[in-house]
């Protein structure tokens, strides 16, 4: 057997690539676009609205772009160059699933096109509203609410991906490693609170956190033989 260094390793941790592996493939999957007539990579489109999913499949965050939607989406999830992610109010950990609505309409329009920018301001309010709605806690961790809808639009066709493999999963699906992390992240979150002048929304953001972590950790405590609460035992029959 040869030792090996392990400081002389040049590519990132299994889960790290991992997700980067996956975010290829999902941003590579064939899409249809009506107005050429043939399909072609989803993140190939421009304008578009996207979501992200949770382990529960609970949507935890929404979002548009015109900028393109793979160059959007990895920087939520691999290099961190969001506010969301920077300010710890989006945790690529908690990642399980990513929708996009690409708007191909719009493909060629300026990003100061006020129709497209009209209809993707309303694809995103409908799509955060829906989100909302379908949300156990009635919110998500947008730290602000999409601008108000000054069209109406109907939900274009959506491309639903499961970023992480099985082996990942095993590791960030057990519940006690979910709440660890996302206690780690009310943590982040709470220090950048403390250090700023923030706005009302961050400090929701905090909430809706902090009601995902008793959630979940409630859910574990009932699981290995404790009493639910009210609220838990009401959660679970508004499921059945």
């Amino acid at each position: 057997m040869t030792d090996r260094n392990p400081d002389d390793i040049n590519f990132p941790p299994f889960e790290t690539e991992d997700l980067r592996s996956n975010l290829t493939k999902f941003l590579a999957t064939p899409f249809d676009d009506p107005i050429l007539g043939y399909a072609r990579s989803v993140g190939s489109f421009t304008w578009g609205v996207y979501a992200f999913f949770d382990y529960d499949g609970e949507p935890i965050y929404v979002g548009q772009t015109k900028e393109k939607i793979s160059t959007r989406i990895r920087r939520h999830l691999t290099n961190q160059r969001t506010d969301a992610v920077a300010m710890s109010v989006l945790d690529p950990f908690e990642v399980f699933e990513v929708e996009v609505w690409p708007l191909p309409q719009f493909e060629r329009a300026s990003k100061t096109d006020a129709a497209a920018k009209a209809n993707l301001d309303a694809l995103e309010h409908f799509v955060y509203e829906q989100s909302v709605a379908r949300s156990t806690f009635k919110a998500i961790l947008n730290e602000k609410n999409p601008p108000k809808p000054t069209v109406t639009v109907a939900a274009p066709p959506s491309l639903r991906f499961r970023l992480v493999s099985e082996e990942v999963h095993k590791i960030r699906s057990h519940p006690d490693f979910r709440i660890a992390r996302r206690s780690l992240i009310i943590s982040r979150l709470a220090q950048v609170i403390s250090e700023r002048k923030v706005q009302g929304g961050l400090r929701r953001v905090l909430l809706t956190q902090a009601k995902r972590l008793q959630w979940l950790a409630e859910r574990r405590y009932v699981a290995l033989g404790g009493e639910a609460s009210v609220e838990l035992e009401d959660g679970k029959n508004s499921d059945d």
